[in-house]
């Protein structure tokens, strides 16, 4: 059987990493190990793992270093079947199998399943028991083999090493939050390597968001530039058009400029429910 490094990054999830682990626990499967890469901030105080843990922190002083700590990962990872999995994303017992699995047949890039627990869920007595009834599913992501490049998601994905050097890593020139991963999957279909869901499936814990994400503004300006000037066509449209009818910024065919920083209310209008 594949031994198989699971790596996370990590900022500011202290309650949803010990879930992630707590699933990793009771995994069918074991993970040969967990990589954590906590950005800006110290190591957790994390639950006892029945497998090796490994933990490292990088510091950057303007923005989440996104890119460069799932790069780090890969780095410090020991084994060359690697499963991310995303902080906020508590694993299926099954799920560890089924990438074990898909690293036994050709080289991919293999995407996970996604379902999304409703607003405290995790704070039931029994919701170990009840992850698929306290959830639901991923609304654009089915279950269907054939996933677009542009839908790709970084919540929970696989490849060996060989494969992430193939696509090119991560893109450190995106900075924060934004477009980071829908550039390694557009790398990805350059680079020729196919893209395949399987059923391997974690849960997403509910925290706090934006639609749309006012709070990560500049990011994803800075992020939107970056990817068109390297792909010639714009991510994150759906956003961008809000931000520009809501009169944040003016968006041409070549440019984003940003007028305005949202206010308090703005923000708080924002907030999903």
């Amino acid at each position: 059987m594949k031994k198989i490094s699971v790596l996370t990054i990590v900022h500011n999830r202290e309650k949803a990493l010990v879930n992630l682990i707590d699933g990793l626990n009771q995994s069918h499967l074991m993970p040969a190990e967990l990589v954590l890469i906590y950005m800006n901030e110290k190591p957790y105080t994390v639950p006892k793992t029945s497998f090796p843990l490994v933990e490292q922190p990088i510091h950057h002083s303007n923005h989440l270093p996104l890119a460069q700590a799932r790069n780090r990962a890969v780095e410090a990872a020991s084994y060359d079947d690697l499963v991310f999995l995303d902080v906020d994303c508590i694993p299926h017992r099954s799920m560890l199998g089924h990438y074990a699995n898909a690293f036994e047949q050709d080289s991919k890039l293999w995407s996970g399943q996604v379902r999304y627990l409703h607003q405290n869920a995790v704070e039931e007595a029994d919701f170990w028991h009840r992850l698929d009834e306290l959830s639901k599913a991923d609304p654009i992501r089915t279950s269907s083999e054939c996933l677009p490049y542009h839908l790709f998601w970084s919540l929970n994905f696989g490849c060996s090493k060989q494969t992430f050097d193939q696509i090119g890593r991560f893109d450190e020139g995106y900075g924060g939050y934004g477009a980071e991963d829908t550039d390694f999957a557009f790398s990805a279909r350059q680079a020729a390597v196919p893209l395949a869901m399987i059923p391997a499936l974690a849960y997403h814990q509910y925290h706090t968001s934006y639609d749309p994400p006012l709070n990560h503004l500049r990011d994803i300006i800075a992020n939107a530039t970056f990817f068109k000037k390297k792909w010639h066509v714009w991510p994150m449209e759906g956003w961008l058009t809000k931000f520009q009818q809501r009169g944040f910024i003016h968006w041409t065919e070549d440019h984003i400029q940003l007028l305005r920083e949202p206010s308090t209310a703005e923000l708080l209008s924002a907030l999903k429910e």
